[in-house]
């Protein structure tokens, strides 16, 4: 499934990742985020000083090598830098690139695959 690729590629900053990829992953871990942190809430392992719980927080901290990747691989889809991930950390430039994320890819080869 689309969903897990970046999972299964969780360490690969080469190559390119097609709009679907990683718009299926951010579902996906949007959703899980959600259900574990309800279960947390729910069996009283929230944290509100930190807004996580157990079980949502390991999940997180697994998914944060495999987003950043998948996160890279869908710049080189649109032929940037993998280096432009780290504008993500400046508050209002990374809408910029969120909104990188939904442009089409380049048809064919580009200087990343």
């Amino acid at each position: 499934m689309i969903i897990f690729e970046p999972y299964k590629k969780f360490a690969e900053f080469s190559g390119r990742a097609s709009r679907k990829e990683y718009w299926s992953f951010v579902g996906f871990f949007i959703f899980l985020s959600a259900i574990l942190g309800f279960i947390d809430g729910f069996t009283g392992n929230f944290d509100e000083a930190s807004g996580f719980g157990l079980m949502s927080g390991i999940f997180i901290l697994g998914s944060l090598l495999p987003s950043i990747s998948v996160g890279v691989r869908r710049l080189h889809d649109i032929n940037k830098s993998g280096w432009w991930m780290l504008l993500s950390l400046i508050p209002f430039v990374n809408i910029w690139i969120l909104i990188l994320f939904f442009f089409k890819g380049d048809l064919g080869n580009n200087r990343f695959g």
